[in-house]
């Protein structure tokens, strides 16, 4: 068995230039032993588990659509808007929800607590992102990704 306490795992933060997407995130997986570089599934893991962190007036990253990642929802504390094609819904704690490939989606916090949810999501070799807002794509390349916009350009641009 493989065992980790949450607590025990320290948060990175994540933060757009001027501050609008903003999150702390504990690898729960890669505190496991997930590879995530490994195309090896018995060490990359089948899915990936972590704890997300959303401070107040702020977004975990921009409005996205995945090409082949599935993504589930387990909300811990505080309220959160989960924007989807269909419109912007409230979530707190308790609720629980899923994007399947080909769904927009973003999450965020408006309220003055923290939103703390878990996310499992499969994680695929080879997924892309494609962003409605900036009209721009995220692809693979490598061991990264690179952001492409007619021609490649920074995450964060035309996001803030």
């Amino acid at each position: 068995m493989r065992k980790v306490n949450v607590t025990d795992i320290p948060a990175t933060e994540r933060h757009s230039p001027k501050g609008k997407y903003r999150s702390f995130r504990q690898e729960i997986s890669i505190a496991l032993g997930r590879d995530e570089k490994s195309l090896d599934l018995t060490k990359r893991h089948p899915f990936d588990l972590t704890l997300v962190r959303i401070p107040k007036d702020s977004s975990y990253c921009p409005y996205h659509i995945e090409s082949a990642q599935f993504e589930f929802y387990v909300v811990v504390s505080g309220r959160g808007k989960a924007r989807d094609e269909h419109g912007v819904h409230d979530v707190g704690p308790g609720d629980a929800f899923f994007y399947a490939p080909g769904e927009a989606h973003q999450l965020s916090n408006e309220a003055d607590e923290d939103f703390i949810y878990y996310v499992i999501a499969d994680n695929p070799i080879g997924d892309a992102c494609y962003y409605p807002d900036s009209d721009k794509w995220s692809v693979p390349q490598g061991d990264q990704n690179i952001i492409i916009k007619g021609t490649q350009t920074d995450y964060y641009d035309g996001e803030e």
